[in-house]
């Protein structure tokens, strides 16, 4: 996991102390996310900026990586699970034994190897010959933004890497894309597969419950000591138990964090004393809250209301645990995956059903991605997305909609919680589900202290320019704070479709 920073010149020009200079500024506001080193390198017509959160081949793994021949380089941020595998099956010879070189090679073979890549990445490679080649995974685990001025496409792990004057045209790059100069954006890779279906629930528990198995256990590899951060809600919960069962006697770290009393922390003890966890937590007051959340916002690029209810108990819970672990895994993706939320229950229609969750899926890195993503890297911690495992989504999608409808009185995500019957304490297993602003606390926190945030006579006929309509005093407490740091950014660009304008 790290922070990548990439200057191209569409130009014929020789400019290559203009790409040196703008890319060594995007570079340095990266370097939280890398708190282990920084490289560079100048290749073609492209320089090449890298922070380094080092997880995999400690020693070797430096970037930018270069082919035995040095005729192009990789930066990249993320993981790519199966690079064992692409490795073994590879005639090329690899000089390290990073994942980041499996993506080295992908991009020169073209979209289709980039397609066998299972992981979260965003990357660009550069060759000697001027070329460039940038991707990013097909579910937008990691963030990747880009612009074109004045000649120049630059590309960088966050917003605020861009230059003020660089900042009207950047835009998010597309998960599931490919970029050359040659060919535009090209499609790799989707997510929505027709394929048939379980034909009963035991059928559907067995391949469930081996698909999240395999997608924590994919999600173990690291050269690091990795944790998981609880909630006490259902998704954490089945991750934490897994990760017990296969660290096979290790010590496994949990993390906690919500006000006094929340509902949050009283579940995840219990969860975390079942499965015999090293606990730790975060407790924090009121005044925390309000104190962290102009840096939580300014963290989390974003000015969505629940984003940043559930990024500040988030912000702190990565805090404490990268004192411990570089590496966390989480719930996210469970509810997309299994109709997980309440506002789904209003959707009868199965073919409706489908669509929505799908549609969620793809918006994930507008929201609760993006928020993984920021508040842990903002501390130098890596998080993981068991649930978002490609053959996971696939095994989901088999999974008839009717078993997926809640019903009136039925428990949301029925048949994820049978197929782990037993794994974890009962009270947890049918626990239903809180937002984690509300479970820990947050989201009442915020509602009593909106007014401190906006304190406009009127706040409804407030604008804040570049913005939508704030549709609460809160909402327009973080919108002006998001202003002040990212001045000239173009939400509708960046944060999709919470942010039209």
């Amino acid at each position: 996991m790290c922070g990548i920073a990439v200057v191209h010149d569409l130009t014929t020009e020789n400019r290559p102390g203009i790409l040196a200079e703008t890319g060594m500024r995007m570079l340095t506001r990266l370097e939280h996310r890398g708190p282990d080193g920084t490289g560079m390198r100048a290749v073609g017509r492209s320089w090449l900026g890298h922070a380094r959160l080092s997880i995999v081949d400690l020693k070797g793994g430096d970037q930018p990586i270069g082919k035995t021949d040095e005729s192009h380089w990789v930066v990249c941020n993320g993981e790519i699970y199966n690079h064992e595998d692409l490795r073994d099956q590879s005639s090329v010879t690899y000089g390290t034994r990073s994942d980041s070189e499996a993506a080295l090679h992908a991009a020169t073979d073209g979209a289709t190897a980039i397609a066998d890549l299972h992981g979260m990445f965003a990357f660009c490679v550069a060759g000697e010959d001027g070329s460039i080649v940038a991707a990013r995974d097909r579910l937008g685990i990691k963030p990747l933004y880009w612009a074109k001025y004045d000649g120049l496409v630059a590309f960088a792990s966050e917003l605020q890497a861009f230059d003020p004057h660089w900042r009207p045209h950047v835009e998010a790059f597309p998960p599931g894309y490919m970029w050359t100069p040659q060919d535009g954006l090209v499609q790799y890779g989707e997510i929505e597969s027709v394929t048939r279906q379980y034909a009963t629930r035991e059928e559907a528990h067995e391949a469930i419950r081996e698909a999240v198995i395999t997608g924590v256990r994919r999600r173990m590899m690291s050269d690091v000591p990795l944790g998981v951060f609880l909630s006490g809600g259902l998704d954490s919960s089945l991750v934490a138990a897994i990760l017990a069962r296969e660290a096979e006697g290790r010590e496994v770290h949990s993390f906690a964090a919500g006000t006094a009393n929340s509902s949050d922390l009283a579940a995840a003890r219990i969860v975390a004393d079942h499965l015999g966890l090293v606990h730790h937590e975060r407790i924090y007051t009121a005044d925390e809250v309000i104190d962290v959340l102009p840096t939580v916002v300014e963290s989390i690029e974003s000015f969505e209301p629940s984003l940043v209810r559930s990024a500040v108990p988030n912000y702190l819970l990565a805090e404490v645990a990268a004192k411990t672990v570089k590496v966390v895994l989480t719930g996210e993706g469970a509810d997309e995956l299994f109709a997980g939320y309440d506002h789904l229950r209003e959707i009868a229609d199965a073919d409706e059903l489908q669509a929505e969750l799908i549609r969620s899926v793809r918006g994930l890195h507008n929201l609760n991605l993006q928020r993984c993503d920021r508040v842990t890297m903002a501390h130098g911690l890596e998080a993981r997305v068991p649930f978002l495992d490609l053959d996971l989504i696939e095994v989901a999608q088999k999974v008839p909609i009717e078993w997926k409808l809640p019903g009136e009185q039925g428990q949301e995500k029925a048949i994820l919680r049978e197929a782990f019957a037993g794994w974890i304490p009962d009270e947890i297993l049918w626990r239903r589900k809180e937002q984690f602003g509300d479970g820990s606390g947050t989201a009442d926190v915020m509602t009593q202290r909106a007014a401190d945030l906006a304190p406009d006579a009127d706040w409804r006929t407030a604008r804040v320019a570049g913005l939508p309509p704030a549709r609460s005093r809160e909402e327009l407490g973080y919108q002006r704070i998001f202003a002040a740091h990212l001045d000239g950014v173009r939400a509708s660009r960046v944060l999709g479709r919470f942010a039209t304008a």
